[in-house]
């Protein structure tokens, strides 16, 4: 087989993505391709994972935009050149130079802050292909009226709104149903990695940049699901976009101070919500007086920073709590003294409010042999008939905290209905699993209502 002599840059295509044409760099020093995507989004197709993903495929133009799907073969880290390791889709698909068509294995990624869209890799060129570093373009150049003539459908027109969710993990449940709920009801959506995010302060014109020096300057809302490893980052972030002008699912505010697990106990309280009797300590404390505070034991003992049933420790009797108080004051940690609702039985109410309105409810019960009750810990969901009151209590936590979306915990105690915590990035598995209803939906819904959009 002859083989085809290619210069250090040529014009390449991508058939069965619908892409006619897209400049790539050829480098024989790179193992694996790589293919330019954006808003990268995997979904199940008859039991196989594909992905759905975006590609601008005229450098430095954002309008242009190629819609796409492929199915997965792979997923495998990849190691750039400045040494930045990430994890990436793997497709395969046809690849068209010149006349000649193959299939290769391409990863997904952001190249914006590249120079080309696409990077040929030598396991895409291998036994095909001879690189003459010298020469570019030798099976031809597109002039820019055949590229704006080819790609002239492909210039998105706006409908919808366009929303930023800024997250962690795109694989996420939470964040893909997001994602999907927007773009089902019509509206732009892009996936903003908080960690691909850096800003601007600025008086006059505050800005955000995303990987690649890409401003996010023309987003109307952004949905803020801060994990609470990051939520200093996370927050600032939002407090920026908000200093944009951008409108903001849940404000900086409010999701720092549902974080804070003391503010935010004694906020509910100020606000006439009732909660298991607490006690607050920092060492060195008088551990016998908190442990009689809250009504001795059984007693639950939480470290302040902890999330999703981590760092809550159930200690059944006045040794037991002494010596695990001992241990958490010996790391000179911040911990809660709770009263143990014995009677709830290893059952809580997890209920879902958006603006104002209790759209969903779960009752989450333990796995046998533990008491906490969430899902991430084995715990499991099923639907519930929640009270007239404890819908009052939930809605009532959501305004103290000034959330628009909070997941609000509750137990079934001997004295009635108790607010246990107010979460602002509540997960949605569990819930529209059990419920079957859209709260990402719902979610989507609130924006729009911001907007007066019909």
């Amino acid at each position: 087989m002859q083989k085809l002599i290619l210069g250090s840059e040529e014009w390449c295509g991508f058939p069965q993505l619908g892409l006619p044409t897209i400049k790539a760099r050829v480098d024989s020093g790179a193992k694996t391709s790589a293919l330019h995507a954006i808003n990268i989004a995997p979904f199940q197709k008859e039991g196989e994972t594909w992905v759905k993903f975006d590609i601008n495929p005229i450098q430095k133009n954002q309008k242009t935009i190629i819609h796409c799907e492929a199915k997965v073969v792979d997923k495998r880290v990849v190691k750039s050149s400045s040494g930045y390791r990430e994890q990436r889709y793997v497709i395969q698909t046809d690849l068209q130079l010149g006349d000649t068509c193959w299939s290769v294995e391409v990863t997904l990624t952001n190249r914006d802050s590249m120079g080309f869209r696409m990077l040929l890799g030598r396991e895409a060129m291998s036994g095909r292909i001879l690189v003459d570093p010298e020469q570019k373009y030798l099976l031809g150049e597109p002039t820019t009226e055949y590229l704006k003539e080819i790609y002239q459908k492909a210039v998105a027109q706006r409908t919808g709104l366009r929303i930023g969710l800024l997250a962690s993990n795109p694989e996420l449940y939470s964040n893909r149903r997001i994602m999907e709920a927007g773009e089902m009801r019509g509206h732009e959506m892009h996936f903003l990695n908080i960690k691909e995010c850096y800003m601007k302060l600025d008086a006059v014109k505050p800005e955000i940049h995303y990987r690649g020096g890409k401003i996010l300057d023309n987003f109307d809302a952004i949905i803020p699901r801060i994990r609470p490893s990051i939520t200093f980052y996370g927050c600032a972030l939002t407090r920026q976009f908000e200093a944009m002008k951008v409108y903001c699912l849940n404000s900086a505010k409010a999701i720092t101070q549902s974080r804070d697990k003391l503010y935010s106990l004694q906020l509910l309280l100020h606000h006439g919500v009732d909660i298991p009797t607490t006690g607050f300590a920092n060492s060195p404390l008088d551990t016998d007086d908190l442990i009689k505070m809250v009504g001795g034991t059984p007693l639950i003992v939480k470290l302040l920073e902890g999330t999703q049933g981590k760092g809550v420790v159930l200690a059944e009797t006045k040794k037991a709590a002494e010596s695990v108080i001992n241990a958490f004051k010996s790391l000179n940690a911040n911990i809660l003294v709770q009263e143990f609702i014995k009677e709830a039985d290893g059952k809580d109410l997890r209920l879902f409010v958006v603006d104002g309105k209790v759209v969903a409810a779960m009752q989450r019960e333990a796995a046998p042999g533990e008491f906490r009750a969430n899902i991430h810990m084995g715990g499991t969901a099923s639907v519930v008939k929640v009270t007239p009151e404890e819908k009052r209590i939930a809605i009532k936590a959501a305004k103290a905290m000034d959330l628009k979306v909070a997941g609000v915990d509750i137990i079934r105690s001997s004295k009635g209905p108790l607010l246990l915590e107010v979460n602002s990035s509540p997960g949605l598995e569990g819930i529209e699993g059990a419920t079957n209803k859209d709260i990402a939906g719902e979610m989507i819904k609130s924006i729009e209502k911001n907007f007066k959009w019909k």
